[in-house]
């Protein structure tokens, strides 16, 4: 409010006096360059981007539209939760989140800025892919909490079927942690899978591994429907540290959410590859 009051100031000055530049009245963007030119603190607050482009009054960092005119405000990079307006946390209102969306969906249409400059025209398709890409994230328990890792800085290991693939091809090993729980089974599991792909390619039957690699799967199954529950008590750990800005807790509870995600990636390769031997 203050910038505001001193701008009128500096404009209403200004206009009693011949303009060195021209006799015509000055355009907003003449003014807001002589103003930053005579008060650093309002040049420092346009360089952080909480001046509205269109009408200079005071916008947040992260704000998609002008509280005062309303205008859309330029496109920045943004990570996903502050695009919404939330904390980095993984416990997050489904149905809120939602709400919002289709909320900013509709102010955001590109429809509705065909009669605006090719500014606003560009700036409302960026935030909507933003806006898309940030719901699509944010909606889902683990793609959130595998982005909120990643703005950790946290790499999770590859185990999807793709880097499975990759790694034949190529001849090299696929990187990846076995959770210690389940060494001695998996270890049972793969010397089955062998078996039971020697079996079928002498057109043999083997109905003694086939049925253990059922139950095996039946196991896996079960302990991927479980993970669900892990991941809520790892979520408040995570939003607790973050409340207590304690780092020690922070890493404890990443090393917890890196162990859970492992842990799930593993097990549904295990299904994966059960299933391709008994279809096989």
């Amino acid at each position: 409010m203050r910038m505001r009051q001193q701008l009128l100031g500096v404009t209403e000055a200004i206009s009693l006096q011949p303009s060195a530049f021209s006799q015509k009245p000055l355009t907003p963007q003449q003014t807001m360059t002589i103003h930053s030119q005579l008060d650093p603190a309002l040049q420092a607050t346009e360089a952080a981007g909480s001046l509205c482009w269109a009408c200079g009054s005071a916008v947040e960092a992260d704000a998609h539209f002008c509280p005062a005119c309303g205008k859309v405000q330029r496109a920045a990079e943004s990570d996903h939760f502050r695009f919404f307006g939330l904390q980095r946390k993984l416990v997050i209102d489904v149905p809120s989140l939602e709400r919002e969306f289709y909320k900013l969906s509709r102010k955001l249409h590109p429809d509705l800025f065909v009669r605006a400059t090719a500014d606003e025209q560009a700036w409302s398709l960026q935030k909507s892919s933003q806006l898309n890409d940030a719901y699509r994230t944010l909606k889902e328990p683990i793609a959130r909490t595998q982005y909120l890792l990643g703005l950790e800085g946290v790499k999770l290991e590859e185990q999807s079927s793709a880097a499975t693939k990759a790694a034949r091809e190529s001849g090299t090993e696929k990187k990846q942690v076995v959770p210690p729980e389940l060494l001695e089974e998996v270890f049972e599991l793969n010397m089955q899978l062998q078996e039971l792909r020697m079996n079928k390619q002498m057109g043999e039957a083997d109905e003694e591994n086939t049925q253990a690699l059922q139950a095996a799967k039946s196991r896996f199954e079960e302990q991927l429907a479980g993970i669900g529950k892990e991941l809520e008590v790892s979520f408040a750990e995570w939003d607790s540290a973050l409340d207590s800005n304690n780092d020690s807790l922070k890493s404890g509870a990443k090393e917890n959410l890196v162990a859970i995600l492992n842990k799930r990636s593993y097990i549904r390769n295990l299904v994966r590859d059960v299933n391709e031997v008994l279809e096989s």
